[in-house]
């Protein structure tokens, strides 16, 4: 395992600075953490915030889910344009969904693009850049199959206190409005035995929340011959000293056994939060979305997680005016949303996604129709997240700090985190110091649609390693003349899957 933080220091002469730009879900986050990490393995620094593009290397991690995503980085590589030809030994790469779907098309589109590379063989960035440099052409490989695992890959982790670990890659499920399986390829799962070797090292370097990553997690066993391997990974992670929370995204309704439930509510650090993709509420849109389940499964799995985790935050995604989606259809939507009372959702106005089934089919759903159906399901979904946020005014809960939460904390005094369900809480900044990572013990005094306020004293503050972590990574020195091997920017991945992507709405 060879995570950049693993390995000893080494200063190295820089060859210029670096910027990586991603868009999509989870998986591509974790991606431009490796991403980081290899060009700063090969002498690269990144550049500061908010260079727009004013580095030397500018790395473009694709999604290719949206209907408008080609558009979206022609628009920014277009925009680059001018300042590579004021500059040039600038290079332009561009990799993820988008470079594995499109390929040639890119250089084609931009030919000022120096490196096009797929999801499977980012390891490969340097090598290309440089090669790219000494022949003085565009270097475009896309690889068929994985050359190596993402997390076997040196990392420049965005957080000191949270880290992604992937457990598996790839997707064996065929959603028809998905063309995540045709660009990640089938699922590829780790040795269960390097997932939690993982884990270790990171809680030993002062990690203390672990977020399990895969395109479908809970399918997690499925190339192992083991059904019941993400239960067991779950109880392992309950093993590690020093490992506080455990969560995991994107599971899947048809592969969310009992045995998975059980791990949950008796595994004391897998935290009492779930995202669970519903899609559709219609038996009918799920059949032609290719969702192997049915209302009564998914409503099913609900009741169960509640009866055996009561105080668990259920979250979703859901797709609005899929193709041949009637009002009836749309009514069942609503009634799964008002049966199941989600803490929160993301919700998607279907949008024809080039490559996937869906975007031929007859029956797209016009605009307006569809626009109407997303504000009256966002309308009662913004009643139920208040309603259930209301539920939680008068508890105790123990609030891991954050760094990046709360954007107007520094207006209001306050200090922003995550309770145990993964709800955001803001609370009054106590007298002594707290850092990202610590804990904190607050009373829940308001409740907002998208938010718990805490405005009473803070009645305790547990000083943690993954404080420690934070406040020696703070401190590090700046490396003007290179680049220290390792020492990552401050951050914390997002908790939930992004809401800008299909990629992990499983």
């Amino acid at each position: 395992m060879t995570s950049s933080s693993d390995r000893s220091p080494a200063v190295v002469d820089p060859k210029g600075t670096y910027e990586v730009r991603t868009y999509g879900c989870q998986m591509n986050v974790h991606d431009s953490e490796r991403l980081s990490g290899l060009l700063e393995d090969a002498g690269y620094v990144r550049a500061p915030e908010g260079s727009d593009g004013d580095a030397d290397v500018v790395v473009f991690n694709t999604c290719a889910v949206r209907e408008n995503a080609d558009n979206k980085l022609y628009g920014n590589l277009g925009r680059l344009a001018p300042m590579k030809t004021k500059r040039p030994g600038m290079q332009i790469a561009v990799g993820g969904c988008l470079a594995q779907k499109d390929r040639d098309t890119i250089v084609k589109k931009a030919p000022w693009v120096d490196v096009v590379f797929g999801t499977h063989n980012i390891g490969k960035l340097p090598v290309l850049l440089e090669r790219a440099r000494v022949q003085e052409e565009a270097q475009i490989e896309i690889a068929e199959s994985l050359e190596a695992f993402p997390s076997t890959l040196p990392t420049r982790r965005e957080s000191a206190y949270a880290a992604w670990v992937s457990i598996s890659v790839g997707c064996n499920n065929t959603c028809t409005f998905c063309i995540v399986p045709a660009l990640r390829g089938k699922e590829e799962d780790r040795r269960p035995g390097d997932i939690l070797a993982e884990v270790e090292a990171l809680v030993a370097e002062g990690v203390s929340e672990i977020t399990l990553l895969g395109q479908n997690v809970n399918a997690y066993g499925s190339d192992l011959g083991d059904r019941e391997a993400f239960s067991k990974l779950l109880r392992a992670c309950g093993q590690i000293e020093g490992l506080e929370r455990v969560r995991f995204t994107s599971p899947h309704p048809k592969d969310f056994t009992d045995d998975v439930i059980a791990a949950m509510a008796e595994t004391p650090n897998v935290m009492p939060q779930l995202h669970m993709p519903l899609q559709s509420g219609s038996d009918p849109v799920l059949r032609a979305m290719r969702r192997s389940y049915r209302q009564e499964r998914f409503l099913g799995i609900i009741e169960k997680v509640r009866a055996a985790i009561p105080h668990a935050a259920i979250s979703t995604d859901i797709i609005v005016g899929f193709p041949g989606e009637t009002e009836e259809d749309f009514q069942q939507t609503m009634h799964v949303v008002r049966e199941a009372r989600f803490a929160s959702a993301f919700t998607f106005q279907y949008s024809k996604r080039p490559g996937t089934p869906a975007a031929e089919m007859d029956g797209q759903i016009p605009k307006e129709v569809v626009q109407d159906r997303y504000m009256r399901l966002v309308a009662l979904q913004e009643e139920i997240s208040w309603e259930e946020n209301k539920k939680q005014v008068g508890r105790t809960l123990e609030v891991m700090v954050a760094e990046g939460e709360g954007r107007k904390d520094g207006a209001t005094a306050r200090l922003s985190g995550r309770a145990p369900d993964n709800r955001l809480v803001h609370f009054t900044k106590p007298d002594e110091e707290v850092r990202p990572g610590d804990v904190v013990t607050v009373e829940i005094t308001y409740a907002a649609p998208h938010h718990l306020l805490a405005e009473g004293p803070t009645t305790a503050v547990r000083r943690t390693r993954a404080g420690d972590a934070w406040e020696k990574r703070n401190a590090a020195p700046a490396q003007p003349q290179g680049v220290m091997l390792g020492i990552p920017t401050l951050g914390v991945p997002a908790p939930l899957p992004a809401a800008t992507s299909g990629c992990a709405i499983d």
